[in-house]
C-alpha cells in the first residue's frame, strides 16, 4: 500500500512536470493522411521538409501560431498553433516534441496531423494555409457524466457559443476565448475555443459551430470532452484546465499591416500572415448578433469538405449547391430517430430545419449501400437539372468522407403509400384527391420523358416514391436509380437491375433493356394501386392463390367485374372515371412495350371524355394460376410468370 501510493505520487509529480513545461508523453492523437501517399526516401520533399522541421521554432513568436512553408519545387507547408493561454516557452517545447514525434508516428507520409495537450502540429506538400478544414479531427470525454446531463449540456453549448463569437473577433495572430459558466447543483464549467488565427472570423465562426454541434452526439451529458479540428479546437470540463487569462494578450493592430519574417540567410524560408482587421472593442451585444448573422448566412455558403472526394467524384456544374456536413447534422439534430421520416434499400430520410427556418429532408444513404458514387452522382446531376412542380425539387447535397447526403425541399404529407395504405389516411383520400394525383405524377413523367432538356427514366416508381405536399399534389422523388438518355435514345440495357419486383417491367427484369416503357409499366402498378387501394405484391382476393394485383386486375377485367376491385371507400364517386383508369392502367402493363402508351398519351386519355380506348391485351406477369397457399405447390403456370416467384435475381436492390 505504502508502494503504491509513493508511486503514484511520483506519477502525479511527473506529470504535473510536464503540464507546466508543455511536455506530453505522446501525442493524445494522430492522423497519417495515407491518400497522400509517401515521399521517395531523399527526395525534394523529403529534403524540403526536413529542413523546415528543423528551423521550424527559431523564430520566437509570442501567440502561438507558427506558419512556414519551404522550397521551390516539391514545397513543404507546416503548421503549429498552440493553446492560447500557456507561456511561450511551453508552447516551444510543446511543438518541438511534436515535431520529433509526428515523423516518426508517420514516417515516410507526405502529410500528417497531430495534437498534444497544449498544441497542435501539421504539415504536407500542399498548402492549407488560410483553407477551414474539418477533418481528419477527433474527440475525447471524460468518463463521468453529469448529474443533470440536459442542463449540464445546454449551460456547455451556450458557453461555447458565446465564446465563438468571442474568438472569432481575433486578428491573424490569435483567435481564442475562454471562459465559465455555473448551473444550479453543479461545479463550475469552464471552456475554450481556439481557430488556427489564419482563419476568417466567419470561417472560425462556421468551423466551432460545427464542432460544436457535435457535442450532443459525442460528449452529451459527459462532465468534460474535447474536439479537434485541424482548423478549430473546443474543450469543457469542471476542472479549471487553463489558465486566469492568456500567457499574453495581443495589442491591437495598425490598420493595413501585414507580418512576415525571413529565415536565416541563404534560404527561401518565409513566412506571411495575412489577416483581416476587426476591431475587438465590440460590445456583447454585437457580438452575441454577429454569430446568429454567421448562422443564417452560413447555409448559403458552398460547403467545404474533404479535398479528394470533390476531385475523384469531378461533379461539375452544381458545385454551388453543396451543403457543409455539420449544418445539416445540426438540422437534423444528429439525424436523430425522432427526425426520421424513413428508411429504404439505399438509405434513410430525415427531417430537418435549417438556421433560417427552412424545412428540409435529408436522404442520407447508407455507408455500406450498394447506391454508390455512380447513383450518388447521378441523383446530384439528374435533378439538379430538373424544374417541374410534381418533381421533389433537390436543395443541394453533401460529402463527408464516407458520408452522402442528399438534401431536398421538405413535402409535408409524407409519401402517398404512407396515405393509400393506411386505414385511417385514406379516408382523406376521396376521388378528386386520387385523380389529382395521378394526373400530378403523369405531368411529371411527361416532363421527365419529353419536355425536359434530359430525357430521364425514372427505374424506381412506387408508391413510397410519390410526396404530396401540402396541397396534396404529386411530387416523384427518389432518382437514385434514374438513367438519362439523349433525346434521340430510345432505349438503354444494363447487366445491373435496380427496382423493386412487381413495378419492373418483364423486358428489364428478363433482358436489362429499359426505355420509356418501362416507366410507364411501373405507372400502370402504380394506377391500379391507386384505385383499388392494394398493394401490387398481395391483392386481396376470396381464393386461396397467390395473385399479384395486375392479375388480379386483369382476371376482373376479363370477366366484365372491373367495379369489384375499386375501393370500397371511393364508393358512390365518378365511377366513369375510375373504370376509364383500370383500363388505363392495364394498357400500360401490357406485356407487349410496342402496345403501352406513352406517359403524354396516358395524359390525352385522362383529360380528353371523347377518346376511345384500345383494348388492353394480356399484361405481363400474368398469373392464370400460381402456387397454392396450403400446398405451396405449383400449378399450372402460363407462360409467361411472374420471375419472382421462381428465382430471385442477386443484382437486385429492393427498396
Amino acid at each position: 500500500m505504502v508502494w503504491s501510493t509513493f508511486i503514484l505520487l511520483i506519477a502525479i509529480l511527473i506529470i504535473w512536470k510536464r503540464m507546466a513545461t508543455g511536455e506530453p508523453q505522446d501525442f493524445i492523437f494522430h492522423e497519417c493522411v495515407y491518400d497522400q501517399g509517401k515521399y521517395i526516401t531523399n527526395s525534394s520533399y523529403q529534403a524540403n521538409l526536413d529542413h523546415l522541421l528543423s528551423t521550424f521554432t527559431i523564430h520566437q513568436i509570442d501567440y502561438g501560431f507558427y506558419n512556414f512553408s519551404y522550397g521551390h519545387h516539391h514545397k513543404a507547408y507546416a503548421m503549429g498553433l498552440c493553446r492560447g493561454d500557456i507561456t511561450p516557452l511551453a508552447c516551444q517545447t510543446c511543438l518541438n516534441n511534436s515535431i520529433t514525434l509526428l515523423p516518426k508516428n508517420c514516417p515516410s507520409q507526405i502529410e500528417a496531423i497531430g495534437w498534444y495537450e497544449h498544441c497542435m502540429f501539421r504539415y504536407s506538400d500542399r498548402s492549407f494555409f488560410g483553407l477551414m478544414e474539418l477533418s481528419p479531427g477527433f474527440y475525447l470525454t471524460n468518463s463521468f457524466n453529469s448529474s443533470d446531463p440536459l442542463r449540464f449540456t445546454q449551460a456547455v453549448t451556450n458557453l461555447l457559443q458565446r465564446l465563438t463569437a468571442e474568438a472569432a473577433l481575433g486578428d491573424s495572430r490569435l483567435k481564442f476565448a475562454i471562459g465559465s459558466v455555473t448551473i444550479p447543483n453543479s461545479p463550475p464549467i469552464y471552456g475554450a475555443v481556439q481557430c488556427t488565427p489564419d482563419m476568417t472570423a466567419h470561417d472560425c465562426t462556421d468551423c466551432l459551430l460545427g464542432a460544436i454541434a457535435q457535442i450532443r452526439e459525442n460528449c452529451d451529458g459527459k462532465i468534460g470532452g474535447r474536439i479537434e479540428r485541424p482548423s478549430c479546437t473546443l474543450r469543457f470540463d469542471i476542472d479549471p484546465f487553463f489558465q486566469n487569462q492568456p500567457a499574453s494578450t495581443p495589442p491591437p493592430l495598425p490598420s493595413n499591416t501585414t507580418i512576415s519574417a525571413s529565415s536565416p540567410q541563404g534560404d527561401s524560408f518565409s513566412r506571411v500572415l495575412v489577416f483581416i482587421f476587426v476591431p475587438i472593442n465590440v460590445v456583447g451585444v454585437v457580438a452575441e448578433l454577429l454569430i446568429i448573422i454567421i448562422i443564417i448566412l452560413r447555409t448559403r455558403k458552398q460547403g467545404r469538405n474533404s479535398r479528394e472526394y470533390l476531385a475523384e467524384d469531378k461533379i461539375e456544374n452544381v458545385e454551388s449547391l453543396q451543403f457543409d456536413f455539420d449544418t445539416i447534422r445540426i438540422a437534423t439534430d444528429g439525424f436523430s430517430d425522432a427526425n426520421q421520416l424513413g428508411r429504404g434499400g439505399f438509405g434513410a430520410v430525415y427531417k430537418g430545419q435549417l438556421p433560417n427556418g427552412q424545412s428540409i429532408a435529408v436522404k442520407r444513404l447508407f455507408q455500406g449501400s450498394r447506391q454508390g458514387d455512380e447513383e450518388f452522382k447521378n441523383e446530384i446531376m439528374l435533378v439538379a437539372k430538373l424544374q417541374h412542380r410534381n418533381l421533389v425539387q433537390l436543395l443541394g447535397f453533401c460529402f463527408k468522407q464516407n458520408e452522402r447526403l442528399l438534401i431536398y425541399e421538405f413535402v409535408e404529407n409524407s409519401s402517398l403509400e404512407k396515405f393509400l395504405f393506411n386505414p385511417i389516411k385514406r379516408e382523406s383520400l376521396d376521388w378528386k384527391t386520387r385523380y389529382s394525383i395521378i394526373e400530378g405524377i403523369v405531368r411529371g413523367l411527361v416532363y421527365l420523358h419529353e419536355d425536359s432538356q434530359l430525357r430521364i427514366i425514372h427505374r424506381d416508381l412506387k408508391a413510397c416514391n410519390i410526396l404530396l405536399d401540402a396541397n396534396m399534389n404529386a411530387k416523384i422523388s427518389d432518382f437514385g436509380t434514374a438513367k438519362l438518355f439523349l433525346h434521340d435514345q430510345t432505349q438503354g440495357n444494363t447487366r445491373k437491375i435496380i427496382g423493386t419486383f412487381g413495378y419492373m417491367a418483364p423486358e428489364y427484369v428478363w433482358d436489362g433493356c429499359f426505355s420509356v416503357k418501362s416507366d410507364v409499366f411501373s405507372f400502370g402498378v402504380l394506377l391500379l394501386e391507386i384505385v383499388t387501394r392494394q398493394k401490387n405484391n398481395r391483392a386481396q382476393t376470396n381464393e386461396e392463390i397467390a395473385e399479384s394485383l395486375v392479375s388480379y386486375a386483369w382476371r376482373n377485367w376479363l370477366s366484365g367485374n372491373a367495379l369489384d376491385i375499386i375501393d370500397p371507400c371511393l364508393k358512390g364517386e365518378s365511377r366513369i372515371e375510375m373504370v376509364k383508369c383500370i383500363h388505363i392502367g392495364l394498357l400500360c402493363v401490357q406485356e407487349n412495350l410496342a402496345k403501352r402508351p406513352t406517359m403524354a398519351t396516358v395524359l390525352l386519355m385522362l383529360n380528353s371524355g371523347s377518346i376511345n380506348l384500345s383494348t388492353p391485351s394480356k399484361p405481363a406477369f400474368y398469373i392464370n394460376r400460381v402456387c397454392s397457399q396450403t400446398s405451396g405447390q405449383s400449378k399450372d403456370y402460363n407462360s409467361t410468370h411472374d420471375p419472382s416467384d421462381m428465382y430471385s435475381i442477386s443484382e437486385l436492390d429492393p427498396r
